[in-house]
């Protein structure tokens, strides 16, 4: 650790330097578009609309369903780009098995086929009979199924969670780089900082350990002509990912150190208390492991002055 001063300005002794650290970790970075983005989920309905309206033809054709599913089909032939949808995935291709025994795979194209014979229309039947799709359309009472996907679309989105998180946690930083740069103008920042786009920013050549190694932030005081490379993470439950990002971090703080860069972890989230030990290790072995608190208390004054 390398900001003593700033832990004593805080008002706490240097040996509890780890303990501020993780008893100032916050219970959330979610902001009200957490939950669901509905824009995102309006676009993404809006793209299988006109396919939803044509298969709400068969809404309620229980009886001769098959000829209703044949007729439609020959009429326009599209409507199987919308089945995955209506199954909660966005796979353009499925491959399934019928026996569990003879392993025999069926492959699904969801494009609109070239060439529309019964044998093509008995091949998606199949489909949409094994996968339930049939009683959608004919128990379900289902009504609208443009609806029915404007629901299932806020289901998928959901998932998308995880991401909205780590761009919170990158806008979060973003901000406190912004006026941290506007204050002290002889410091520049850039994002998505890869080794091409450092050298072009700041005329820097700097040795990689992966291909496509992308640090979610680089600072450079023209000053000092000293680098500072950070990434920031945020992880708001446990999982076996802290304990490897904790040591990802210690190798890649010594790969930069070697080569004269500093290396900044800005990480939060109440899931590290149940990883404190492999933070803790990181801790003593990094010069610089913060969190948003710390940012927001000037930090960053002390770090690259």
């Amino acid at each position: 650790m390398k900001y003593e001063n700033f832990i004593i300005k805080q008002n706490i002794r240097v040996e509890n330097a780890f303990e501020y650290l993780y008893r100032n970790f916050i219970p959330t970075i979610a902001d009200f578009d957490y939950l669901v983005d509905w824009q995102t989920v309006i676009n993404n309905k809006r793209k299988y609309e006109l396919l939803l309206i044509n298969l709400n033809y068969l809404l309620g054709k229980k009886e001769n369903f098959n000829e209703e599913f044949e007729y439609l089909f020959r009429q326009n032939p599209s409507i199987v780009e919308a089945f995955p949808i209506l199954l909660a995935t966005r796979e353009i291709e499925i491959n399934l098995i019928d026996n569990l025994q003879a392993l025999n795979v069926n492959r699904f194209i969801f494009r609109r086929p070239n060439l529309v014979n019964i044998d093509i229309i008995n091949h998606y039947y199949n489909f949409i009979e094994k996968t339930g799709l049939k009683s959608l359309f004919c128990d379900y009472g289902i009504s609208n199924l443009v609806d029915y996907v404007f629901g299932v679309e806020v289901g998928l989105n959901s998932n998308a969670r995880k991401n909205r998180t780590g761009n919170s946690m990158e806008e979060i930083v973003d901000y406190f780089l912004t006026d941290f740069c506007l204050i002290n103008a002889h410091i520049k920042y850039i994002s998505q900082a890869t080794r091409e786009k450092i050298y072009i920013e700041f005329g820097i050549n700097i040795n990689i350990d992966k291909n496509n190694r992308r640090f979610d932030f680089a600072l450079y005081n023209t000053y000092t002509q000293q680098l500072y490379l950070l990434e920031v993470n945020y992880y708001s439950s446990q999982g076996s990912k802290l304990k490897a990002t904790a040591g990802e971090y210690q190798y890649l703080n010594d790969f930069l150190k070697s080569q004269g860069f500093e290396f900044i972890w800005i990480t939060d989230g109440k899931g590290w208390l149940t990883a404190l030990s492999s933070l803790e290790e990181t801790f003593n072995h990094n010069d610089y492991v913060i969190n948003i608190e710390m940012l927001k208390n000037g930090i960053l004054e002390e770090i690259c002055k």
